[in-house]
């Protein structure tokens, strides 16, 4: 049935949250045009392939966690959900020299295949994190039981609004003691907020514990085959996906339509919705009135810089993920084995790891050459593995991206942007609109959802 009140909709962004949106816009019969400046769709989840593996690997590292719905319903409409699964892998803590397992599982993939048994393995997996907790030396016996009990507060109170109006430092410190805190939690702060990690308030932290599960779902082919999927099923619905197609500039037209600038051409489209950063969007929509593009300057956010290491043997044995204090001096945050989550028989044998930060868009890294960062880590993974050196690396990449990571204040909740912006017909959609929810491509797609339902929305 010809939808009358159809609309000629602009996108841009083909990220997961771009993509999710012009599908759901699509559905409803209006027509589409998604814009991206990459020469690939997928954002911070798309991979790149070396010629000797079978899967691509995402740029940055990357899962999903069992209670992510929204992805999880969109993976199930497109018919792909066979092709997610949900490891158990290990993710631990560095402290003092030594790695403290946190989420290790007790049981084997046996378990799920029992009467009952998913329900069985997530009550397992969630006794060996206690256990885990509890095992962790580096603070007091009574501490620990802090820990547990203050986690579990947490994880089971469902209300979020009171707890933005207090930072994670202060609340995490009163609650478990300064030397649990110091040693437990606030790596993980400072660790994804740099100088802002005092000022970044407990609702964030609280969502962190929510929507986290010790199995981490992975898809077959990588995240990209989520992507090309989906991006695939927006093209044979009638979208146009537009790789290479920068958009500088966005420009409102006195008939009500909005005009995107780029390289040759200047295309009219009835709306626009922007997925791009609150910085880009404000850059590039001179229109914009002041008093709106001063409440976008004061959303802070984190850049993150990664560098992927495909090696010829393992660095640690069974450790998928792990966090490491700033204060150990280390040069980066995590240390991700993912061959250690995903069968390195996918990679050609290649055993990959990650060394990555979140970090001040104007730290060093994002500048410094990929050999010289390479150099600098190789010391800090020899601490983690004494055997380590450098004729294990087969190759080498380098990753950046300004945006990665935006941070939340306190009550931040009252200056979050809506998604309509003054500029009628202009939309934006990004991961500073998810709050208190952490970034990720669950909540990429519930934002693209959300803003699909306002922007195909005829007054």
């Amino acid at each position: 049935m010809l939808n009358t009140s159809a609309m000629h909709i602009g996108i841009i962004g083909a990220g997961v949250a771009g993509l999710s949106a012009a599908y759901d816009l699509l559905k409803v019969g209006h027509r589409v045009t998604v814009y991206e400046a990459r020469p690939y769709a997928g954002g911070l989840a798309a991979g790149f392939k070396d010629e000797a593996w079978e899967w691509p690997l995402e740029r940055f590292y990357h899962h999903i966690f069992a209670g992510d719905r929204d992805i999880l319903a969109l993976v199930d409409e497109l018919d792909f959900g066979e092709r997610v699964f949900f490891p158990s892998p290990v993710t631990s803590i560095y402290k003092d020299g030594r790695l403290y397992p946190i989420n290790k599982p007790l049981f084997g993939p046996w378990l799920e295949k029992l009467p009952l048994g998913k329900q069985l393995a997530t009550l397992g997996d969630l006794a060996a994190t206690a256990l885990r907790v509890l095992a962790f030396k580096p603070i007091p016996l009574p501490a620990r039981f802090r820990v547990g009990l203050a986690t579990a507060y947490i994880r089971y109170n469902p209300r979020w609004q009171p707890l933005e109006q207090v930072t994670a430092h202060a609340w995490l410190t009163r609650a478990v003691g300064a030397r649990a805190y110091e040693a437990f939690w606030q790596p993980l702060l400072e660790g994804k907020f740099g100088d802002y990690y005092q000022q970044v308030n407990m609702a964030w932290f609280w969502a962190r514990i929510v929507a986290r599960s010790p199995k981490l779902g992975y898809f077959v082919g990588g995240f990209q085959s989520f992507v090309d999927t989906l991006a695939d099923k927006v093209r044979a619905l009638g979208g146009e996906v537009r790789l290479n197609a920068h958009v500088r500039g966005i420009h409102p037209e006195s008939g009500g339509q909005i005009c995107l600038e780029l390289r040759d051409e200047a295309p009219l489209h009835d709306r626009v919705l922007a997925t791009c950063s609150p910085q880009m969007l404000r850059e590039r929509t001179p229109a914009l009135p002041a008093s709106y593009t001063a409440g976008l300057d004061n959303l802070k956010s984190m850049g993150a810089v990664v560098m992927v290491l495909a090696l010829k043997q393992p660095v640690t044995r069974e450790h998928y993920w792990i966090n490491i204090p700033k204060r150990e001096g280390f040069p980066f945050l995590a240390f991700v084995e993912h061959t250690n989550y995903i069968d390195k028989q996918h990679y050609g044998g290649d055993h990959l790891i990650y060394c990555g930060d979140y970090l001040a868009p104007g730290h060093p890294y994002f500048a410094m050459e990929p050999e010289a960062m390479l150099e600098t880590f190789i010391p800090a993974i020899q601490r983690l593995n004494p055997a380590f050196e450098r004729s294990w690396i087969r190759k080498f990449w380098k990753f950046s991206e300004i945006y990665a990571q935006p941070v939340p204040f306190l009550n931040h909740s009252q200056h979050i942007p809506p998604i309509q912006t003054p500029i009628p017909n202009l939309y934006m959609a990004n991961m500073s609109q998810v709050y208190p929810w952490d970034r990720g491509t669950n909540y990429a797609v519930q934002i693209g959802r959300r803003a699909a339902a306002i922007v195909g929305c005829r007054e």
